[in-house]
């Protein structure tokens, strides 16, 4: 049996990425992306657009919705993995600070992960909803 903090299995990989970020620890996030890694926000979203390398990830998104909302949390529950594709059912909660709006709004993140690293990511989710709850 592989140690969970060394695999490199695709759907290890992805869990690690949500612990992390569920944690606040932007180090052990880093940690699943790869160098040249490609994470795209879905157009819509309030932080739109593809962004590259672990810290351009970090600073654009992580950071970002930490200034935003209170307590943004990924809670991941389905995963389908085929080969280096790794597609999660989950939902996003949080409150958005300026407004004290929650939302609790269902996502699908598809991530491709080469060589125990994630190298690309795409997020499915309803934007409306998001954007409502950041509308006073």
């Amino acid at each position: 049996m592989t140690d969970f903090a060394a695999s490199t299995t695709p759907a290890d990989v992805v869990r690690r990425q949500y612990l992390a970020s569920a944690a606040g620890d932007l180090e052990a996030l880093c940690a699943t992306l790869a160098p040249d890694v490609e994470w795209t926000e879905m157009a819509g979203f309030p932080l739109a657009g593809t962004y590259r390398t672990p810290d351009g990830v970090t600073s654009n998104v992580m950071e970002e919705l930490g200034k935003e909302w209170d307590g943004w949390t990924a809670h991941d529950d389905t995963y389908v993995v085929d080969g280096e594709n790794v597609v999660v059912l989950a939902r996003y909660t949080a409150a958005n600070k300026a407004t004290g709006k929650k939302i609790d709004v269902r996502v699908a993140h598809h991530f491709v992960v080469r060589g125990g690293l994630i190298v690309r990511f795409e997020q499915f989710v309803d934007t409306a909803l998001v954007r409502d709850a950041m509308t006073a």
